[in-house]
């Protein structure tokens, strides 16, 4: 199992290298995303669920969250108690959209995830346990709709 985690975690790390370097935005307002998120994969990864963004001059945002790519990914989970921290922004409104995301997973019953997703300038680190199965690298987009 280690060599697998391992094999996985070398895998993403390989992939986000050839994702486009990010600066560092502009901004000087800090958010934070609290989430909840649940999904499967067979080759393609499908995750979806519902969360808040709150920034740090009193900017607040219920946005729903969608996580699609594809990859040698197999399982399914859900994260229970997700956070995510994004980087310093102008306003709540640049935080919505699709970023591109590479991952390495695997876990079984409960487990923890982390990640980090880009969006030109704008970056989101992401962190949660939950439960399920899982194990792969997947690569594609992570999207952040106002519900």
């Amino acid at each position: 199992m280690h060599r697998i985690i391992r094999g996985t975690i070398l895998g993403a790390c390989a992939m986000l290298a050839g994702l486009p370097a990010v600066a560092t935005a502009g901004g000087d307002v800090a958010c934070e995303l609290s989430f909840q998120m649940s999904g499967w994969s067979v080759f393609y990864k499908e995750s979806s669920g519902s969360g808040t963004i709150k920034c740090s001059n009193g900017q607040s945002m219920a946005v729903t969250l969608q996580a699609k790519g594809g990859g040698l990914t197999f399982g399914k989970s859900t994260i229970d108690d997700g956070r995510g921290e994004f980087s310093g922004v102008s306003d709540i409104n640049e935080l919505l959209g699709s970023y591109a995301s590479a991952e390495a997973h695997a876990g079984a019953v409960k487990s923890a995830k982390a990640q980090v997703v880009t969006k030109g300038e704008v970056s989101l680190a992401l962190s949660g346990t939950g439960s399920g199965w899982d194990v792969g690298v997947a690569v594609g987009n992570f999207i952040i709709s106002q519900r």
